[in-house]
């Protein structure tokens, strides 16, 4: 059962991230300080071992500003619950930012 909750756990997380991120504004100067954001954030939340931020193809929408949006986003978590390790991760797939379970084992 725990690989199974640690599954849900990093699910939760990336979850977490793309609905309290999504549409933060950020430009070209500020999506270093953003992707350190959204990395710490995410790494303050339990379970978390580790988080990999990278932010894409940030441009000005039809308003002149930039906001974050889920295809610009690049991430990598690892969660260990219960001696169990899952790697996830989020990224840009035909258009849509996709969510997925890239492993787990035992540790």
């Amino acid at each position: 059962m725990s690989g199974e909750e640690a599954c849900f756990e990093a699910g939760i997380k990336l979850g977490a991230l793309y609905h309290q991120f999504i549409g933060t504004p950020v430009s070209e100067e500020s999506v270093g300080s953003l992707e350190t954001a959204v990395e710490e954030a995410v790494e303050s939340q339990r379970y978390v071992v580790e988080a990999s931020v990278s932010i894409d193809d940030v441009e000005h929408n039809r308003f002149g500003y930039d906001e974050l949006e889920g295809t610009m986003l690049n991430v990598e978590v690892v969660v260990e619950k219960d001696g169990v390790a899952v790697e996830a991760s989020m990224d840009e797939e035909d258009g849509y930012p996709m969510m997925r379970i890239d492993g787990v084992r035992d540790v």
